[in-house]
This record gives C-alpha cells, structure tokens and sequence, in this order.
C-alpha cells in the first residue's frame, strides 16, 4: 500500500490520477481514525479476519473497462458516483485480489489521505467514516468485499456544512 495525502487537485474527470501531495502518511495515522490495514500473502488469511470480525457474506466485483456492464464510458458514469464523498452504516471492507485502486478517507484536520491499494491489501473502513473509491490509471480491481451480515449499500453523501460533525465524530472514535 502507498498512502500520503492528496494533492486536493482532483476533479470527476482525473479522479483516477495519483494526486500525491508528496507527503506521506503513517499507518498509525489511519488507525488513529478506526481504519485498519492488512497485507496478506494469501487469500487463505482472509478467513482469519473473517472469523474475528464475525463477516458471515462476501462477493467478488471486478472493475474494469473491458468488464463493466455498458463499456468504457459507463464505468466512467459509475466512477463519477463513486467520486462524491459519502459514508455507510456499515463497515466497508475490501480484500484487493489482483489490479489497483484507491481509497480516500479524511485524516483528523479534514484532509484527504489517499489509499493505494495493491493485490494482497485489506482495508477495513468503520462505519460513519466519510470516504470515496476509485480506480488507477490502469482501470482494473478485483476485490472482494466482506460483511457482517447482508449487504447494506445505501451510500450517505456528505452535506457541505457536515465538517463540524465529522471532526467531532473523529475525537469520539480516538483510540
């Protein structure tokens, strides 16, 4: 995984750039606001997680412009979705199987912190966590996506006066 925070000069349309600020960001950093991190040599070793974490369901999604349904152009409609910051009330949990993609959280100053994700990396994302995916440059991820009990997909998008709360919900999640 490469994780620094974002360069903030992203739009729809060059989300899937790097946008790497030059600075880096620690792990602690992402643990520090509920995120965990693991790189797994083996698909077997999600089971382990699983099983602690009690994930009962999985299903595997594959993105890419020679997959999705509608072409080129329809995963691009489907990455500009992807591109609105939004949380869940679920955990969100992606196990990377083969490509590379991003995840984007917001560190404890209201800065993005960008997640590269290769094949072998899990992140787990808690609940009410303001995020957004995307893909790389290279257009394709397989990954499997974990969870707790039945999917539950409705995507909250963030309110453009929520920053106060966030900040607040971050102090109350400090480890």
């Amino acid at each position: 995984m490469q994780l620094y925070y974002h360069d903030g000069l992203d739009t729809p349309e060059n989300f899937c750039e790097d946008h790497n600020s030059g600075e880096e960001v620690s792990v602690e950093e992402l643990t520090n606001i509920g995120v965990l991190y693991y790189h797994l040599d083996e698909e077997s070793q999600v089971e382990k997680i699983a099983k602690e974490r009690d994930y009962k369901n999985r299903d595997l999604v594959v993105l890419s412009d020679e997959t999705f349904p509608g072409g080129p152009d329809a995963l691009q409609e489907k990455l500009k979705v992807f591109y609105k910051e939004h949380l869940h009330e679920d955990e969100e949990i992606r196990f990377i199987l083969d490509g590379e993609g991003y995840f984007d959280v917001r560190s404890q100053n209201d800065r993005w912190i960008r997640s590269k994700l290769f094949k072998g990396d899990l992140l787990i994302l808690p609940a009410g966590i303001y995020h957004r995916f995307t893909l790389t440059t290279k257009k394709y991820v397989k990954t499997m996506r974990l969870f707790k009990d039945e999917p539950k997909w409705q995507a909250f998008n963030r309110p453009a006066d929520d920053k106060g709360a966030r900040l607040e919900y971050l102090k109350s999640i400090q480890v």
